[in-house]
């Protein structure tokens, strides 16, 4: 977000800086522009260069005593943090963290100890306020070495709560956090909000599989016939569709109702149950042995783009999740492996 001339304001009498010193100032209500921005990247339209510059911004009329509120540089980070600091004066400190949100960018470690303390020094922040303490939201805590902070900074670190709507009430309870503060949710919207960019991002996968298979399926024992895929283009959409909304939306949305921690195993079990419907249904294809391809394939393709989440939900560690990786990709190869080969011996029958 580029910050023009007229949003720059001089540092109030109480500031500890020179009065020719100008801040940014950015304000708690989100204009239609923002919230537009915001749509755009849910779906994936300039993710990664939806930014905001680095450094600090004013909201409200901040004083020397005003809180200093941590974020990434991430524009959907600082529009939510911003948004819940309306009507208060503050101090908001952004991190560069390459356009990525707080709590990924801590597991990266842009969101880190050397970037916090670089900060402070860039924006002569023991300048401007004189209770040497920041916020940090507890979602980058992992990033943040309190200690290490303090010591190459003198300012204390205080954690925030994990969601921005709290800060007020973090603020009032005299900058505790009690245990709902603390907790990580991940309701149904908070899961559904993250469903569009994923089915933007695999959308190549989706129309790559599609014509994989619509080849294969002009093969026979005559050779290959354009008439057979025309015959089968119909099921096979949709029987590619039910695997690819099943793993990139169902498993998601239905997450915790799942069984099993793995998110692989979680889309595998919803591609399971997709594809018994579809074989009551007779989209399974013509015959018993290109069913059974489908039943390998299908969770196979659901399973594959479920475990595209794993990076986004709290519900693994990122030790967790390359520990599933290295046991459900090759599982994954095989299954798939296996169900395209009944395919293509389908078409011979």
């Amino acid at each position: 977000m580029k910050i023009s001339k007229g949003n720059m304001i001089n540092t109030v009498p109480t500031v500890l800086v020179p009065l020719t010193s100008t801040i940014p100032r950015t304000s708690g209500k989100l204009s239609f522009k923002d919230v537009l921005g915001a749509i755009k990247v849910r779906w994936g339209i300039r993710r990664n260069s939806y930014t905001v510059d680095p450094g600090l911004y004013a909201i409200g009329k901040p004083g020397s005593l005003s809180d200093v509120f941590v974020t990434a540089n991430y524009k959907l980070s600082f529009d939510t943090l911003r948004k819940n600091l309306d009507g208060l004066d503050a101090w908001i400190l952004i991190l560069d963290t390459k356009g990525i949100n707080v709590w990924c960018a801590a597991g990266k470690g842009t969101f880190g100890t050397a970037e916090l303390i670089h900060r402070i020094e860039k924006a002569s922040l023991n300048e401007i306020v004189t209770h040497k303490k920041i916020i940090v939201p507890q979602l980058g805590a992992v990033g943040v070495a309190a200690h290490e902070v303090k010591k190459h900074s003198g300012f204390s670190v205080i954690y925030g709560p994990v969601r921005a709507a709290d800060i007020k009430n973090f603020i009032s309870a005299g900058y505790k956090t009690d245990k709902k503060m603390r907790r990580v949710k991940f309701t149904f919207p908070d899961r559904l909000k993250l469903v569009p960019v994923e089915l933007v991002n695999a959308k190549y996968w989706l129309i790559g599989i599609l014509i994989a298979i619509l080849f294969l399926s002009g093969l026979s024992k005559k050779g290959f016939l354009i008439d057979l895929i025309w015959l089968s283009a119909w099921h096979t959409m949709i029987t590619v569709a039910a695997g690819f909304l099943s793993g990139a939306v169902l498993t998601p949305l239905l997450l915790p109702a799942i069984p099993f921690r793995s998110f692989s195993l979680k889309g595998a079990i919803v591609g399971l149950l997709t594809s018994v419907i579809l074989y009551a249904r007779n989209y399974l294809g013509e015959n018993v042995i290109e069913s059974l391809g489908w039943f390998f394939m299908l969770p196979v393709i659901s399973s594959y783009l479920a475990m595209n989440f794993t990076g986004t939900f709290t519900y693994t560690s990122l030790s967790g999740v390359r520990k599933e990786m290295r046991i459900a990709v090759p599982v994954q190869i095989i299954a798939g492996l296996s169900g395209l080969t009944l395919y293509v011996l389908s078409q011979f029958l």
